[in-house]
């Protein structure tokens, strides 16, 4: 897929990465990019091309009506996420369902609403913005990793599932991005922009995974070898 003549809805679209994603499918000429959020009024319209709309990952009414506005959408980029920062054990139940609820069921339900619209206009793309976090987990992380890791493998299955419409399913995974998500974190953090430039150049190519930095390409390289061993290098580069 290439850009110029897309048609694009970027969910989480008012700040960091989501907010990226719109100016890099302005820059490379998308012709429209619905850019939604709880509250459209915080999205910043930078260009006549960008059209405000309110999706709230758990509403599912507001995911019905953006899918019946947005009829002429080829590339669906679902960015839109938390972090409660909730152990799994001794952490508020209510925050681990959240995190699974909009990473998980929330995304979800947005690419059930939104693959007959890419049905219906050829096919097109979706991208989901997943994380390192999705391949394992730290103190802190236990209920963020774990819907990461669901919605990395529900992008596997969508993918095969729409294969055969003509639909593109990419999984964008990275490590700290320096946006407000991660203001409690100290460690090293990538320019936000290179997520969507990295995944847009994937598009281009076919690719249905885009690795965006060297910290998640070490944590993947790991997997096939101990966990042990791999916690324990995470323990030693984590302090």
């Amino acid at each position: 897929m290439n850009i110029p003549d897309q048609v694009a809805l970027v969910t989480g679209a008012n700040r960091g990465i989501g907010r990226q994603f719109v100016l890099e499918l302005l820059e490379r000429g998308a012709t429209k990019v619905y850019a939604t959020a709880r509250r459209p009024e915080s999205i910043d319209v930078v260009d006549s091309r960008v059209v405000p709309l309110r999706l709230d990952l758990l509403d599912h009414d507001s995911v019905v009506a953006a899918a019946a506005t947005a009829t002429d959408v080829t590339l669906l980029v679902n960015n839109a996420g938390i972090s409660t920062g909730a152990p799994l054990v001794t952490g508020d139940l209510a925050d681990v369902r959240r995190e699974m609820d909009t990473h998980f069921w929330g995304t979800l339900d947005v690419i059930r609403e939104l693959s007959p619209v890419l049905a219906g206009n050829g096919g097109g793309a979706i991208v989901n913005v997943l994380s390192a976090l999705s391949w394992f987990a730290i103190d802190g992380s236990g209920a963020y990793s774990s819907a990461k890791a669901a919605e990395w493998n529900m992008t596997n299955g969508v993918r095969h599932e729409l294969a055969a419409q003509g639909t593109l399913v990419q999984g964008v995974l990275l490590g700290a991005a320096d946006t407000d998500l991660t203001d409690g974190y100290d460690g090293p953090k990538i320019d936000p922009r290179d997520v969507p430039r990295l995944s847009l150049d994937g598009l281009a190519a076919g690719s249905i995974e885009v690795v965006v930095d060297d910290w998640t390409a070490m944590v993947k390289a790991s997997l096939a070898g101990d966990p042990a061993d791999f916690y324990a290098r995470i323990a030693e580069l984590l302090g």
